[in-house]
């Protein structure tokens, strides 16, 4: 079973032999990009700061806050490897470092790695030096000015503006050893199958099994064992199905499902034994991980969003994951945790991740704790040849790490037609769109895709639309009934964009207000600020609030909202809550508005809302 406080930094395949590598490293700026020429590899003296990991060098939080820009950073220190961890593979794992990665372990290349927000691993035994002391070098380029490389929300400026924040460099998630067997589990994937009541898990290894091996998968919810099965591994990725039949206990449908309101997780503890092919089995290695998965489904029907079958309305609001001491990378694991619990306060049932990919470990407290996930892409901001690859490539990571989370229900590779400014009338970006979208749809068909969030949809299975209106009125005109519903989709331009491409008719896919709000206190003089309309006071901010949330709520043809944005992020003082989380209104009042029932479905009870948010309800669940 997974300890309740998680604090892996790969929730959904862990191991409890693990050490963690954050905390100071040797640090150093390479401003002329001369460290390849003159082998900082074997160059210690360079390294004349101290950085502390994986907080990156723009943050205060890394001991060195220096925002300005530095194209090309090293970093480097020691750890120490005992005899045991020498008894199979050593595996050195770094979370994220934006943005291309090179990794030497005592002089010996044994990484490299392109994308800002995706894990890489490196297999480092074969460069273990003799003795306990072993070191560590990692280069990162980060080109501020290269629009290609996808980079969301961080500014190729000096000094940020409107919707835009400081950089992100080198390494921002965690970095950790783990020793693992010759032969060894490298990922887990569980796809659910609500209708059947199977489980279905992929195993994959790092290498052709070479001996007979077995796995053994056991699963259980609430120390109630629902499967223990053994099989035969014969390649390299092993796929089954496991029906859920729980032992000396009847489990209703609901006990099992994982919603927002009822944050079932089912504990998995998998098994690799190799033995010697001998008649009694010796057993010669085994590895043994722990994981979890969730059993829901997600789609749409008739203009209504599901979970798990049943209409479900979208209450979201925007998730930047910035902090003012930390930009992207969390201050800690109880921070992560802290930000779900906010989201859940306040009456949401889900966060749209915006321009970047999270942590694996804020899924978790959004697996743990109840909370739906739309998963975004960090965009690229021009259209080329080149930005179309690294931007796919680092999204098929994306989908390939975060498939197995419950919590994620709907994928956005692109926001707001960024890194396709002229979609409208280029085909070449226009198929583009068509593809992410069909590509995703490949790599995961159990969840809605949206081509292109916001505006100028063209391959979409949920329709976003941003609407900054500011008052409720407005907000009815444009989508109270069907009639100006389709008047505003395909006459209206709420954002001074069009919201489909000429093309292309809706056939049942839910619209949901997926950017709308905005609303700021107004600044003082002087004050660095951005947002969508102001307000003078907290009263009135919570009137307003309540104004918007409540017409959209009126308004039957909406499936969901979700509202910019939880925080305050740099100048952008749009948020709920400060950038230190504090909030600006009273969070009961919020809740309140947030729970009203919506018109869009109209046997949903405010008891069953309800229950969806209480954060206490989950107390006694999960893993």
């Amino acid at each position: 079973m997974l300890p309740r406080e998680n604090n892996h930094p790969r929730p959904q395949l862990t191991r409890h032999q693990w050490t963690d590598l954050s905390g100071p490293w040797q640090f150093a700026y390479d401003d002329a990009n001369a460290g390849l020429r003159d082998n900082w590899v074997d160059r210690p003296e360079i390294y004349d700061r101290t950085i502390t990991v994986p907080f990156p060098p723009e943050s205060q939080a890394s001991g060195i806050g220096d925002p300005a820009p530095h194209p090309v950073v090293w970093y480097r220190r020691t750890f120490a490897v005992s005899q045991e961890d020498r008894q199979g593979r050593l595996l050195l794992h770094f979370g994220a470092v934006d943005y291309e990665a090179g990794v030497w372990v005592n002089g010996q290349l044994v990484a490299r790695h392109e994308g800002g927000h995706t894990p890489f691993t490196a297999d480092i035994t074969a460069a273990l030096a003799e003795g306990e002391e072993q070191v560590v070098v990692l280069r990162a380029e980060d080109q501020p000015t290269d629009l290609t490389q996808p980079r969301g929300k961080q500014y190729w400026e000096a000094r940020p503006r409107r919707i835009w924040y400081h950089r992100t460099t080198g390494i921002w998630q965690p970095v950790w050893l783990e020793a693992v067997p010759e032969t060894y589990i490298t990922d887990v994937r569980w796809t659910p199958d609500l209708e059947r009541g199977m489980l279905g898990v992929q195993v994959v290894l790092n290498t052709h099994p070479q001996r007979p091996m077995h796995l053994r998968v056991r699963l259980s919810l609430n120390d109630v064992t629902l499967a223990d099965d053994t099989y035969a591994v014969q390649r390299r990725e092993t796929r089954r199905e496991i029906a859920l039949e729980p032992s000396g206990l009847t489990m209703s449908r609901d006990r099992l499902l994982w919603s927002p309101g009822n944050p079932n997780l089912i504990d998995a503890e998998l098994t690799l034994i190799e033995d010697d092919g001998s008649p009694d089995g010796k057993t010669l290695q085994q590895d043994v991980v722990q994981s979890y998965a969730g059993l829901r489904s997600a789609g749409f029907s008739n203009g209504r969003f599901l979970l798990n079958g049943r209409p479900y309305y979208l209450r979201l609001v925007l998730e930047q994951g910035y902090w003012a001491e930390s930009h992207l990378a969390a201050p800690s694991n109880d921070a992560l945790r802290r930000e779900v619990e906010l989201a859940k306060e306040l009456g949401f049932n889900g966060v749209r991740i915006h321009q970047k990919v999270e942590d694996p470990r804020f899924l978790y407290w959004c697996d743990r704790l109840g909370l739906l996930v739309w998963g975004e892409m960090a965009n690229a901001y021009v259209f080329s040849s080149n930005a179309v690859e690294r931007l796919t490539r680092e999204w098929m990571e994306v989908l390939q790490r975060d498939y197995s989370h419950p919590c994620i229900v709907t994928w956005v590779p692109l926001n707001e037609s960024w890194g396709v400014p002229a979609l409208e009338r280029d085909p070449a970006q226009q198929n583009y769109v068509r593809g992410i979208y069909h590509l995703t749809k490949a790599l995961d068909p159990t969840r809605p895709v949206i081509g292109n969030d916001g505006w100028e949809h063209l391959a979409s299975d949920v329709w976003g639309v941003h609407d900054y209106a500011l008052d409720g009125g407005t907000i009815r005109e444009r989508y109270a009934t069907p009639e100006s519903l389709e008047r505003t989709l395909y006459q209206t331009q709420p954002h001074y964009r069009t919201i489909v491409l000429p093309e292309y008719r809706r056939t049942g896919e839910p619209v949901v207000l997926t950017e709308m709000g905005g609303i700021s206190h107004a600044p003082s003089p002087g004050e660095r600020w951005f947002g969508y309309g102001t307000v003078s006071s907290p009263d009135e901010f919570l009137a307003k609030y309540e104004d918007l949330i409540g017409a959209i709520l009126d308004c039957s043809t909406i499936a969901g909202f979700c509202y910019t944005q939880l925080t305050d992020t740099e100048q952008e003082t749009n948020g709920l809550l400060l950038a230190d989380r504090t909030p600006k209104l009273d969070v009961e009042a919020v809740r309140r508005i947030n729970r009203r029932t919506s018109k869009a479905i109209p046997g949903e009870l405010i008891a069953n809302i309800q229950t969806n948010m209480e954060i206490t309800a989950f107390q006694g669940s999960g893993s």
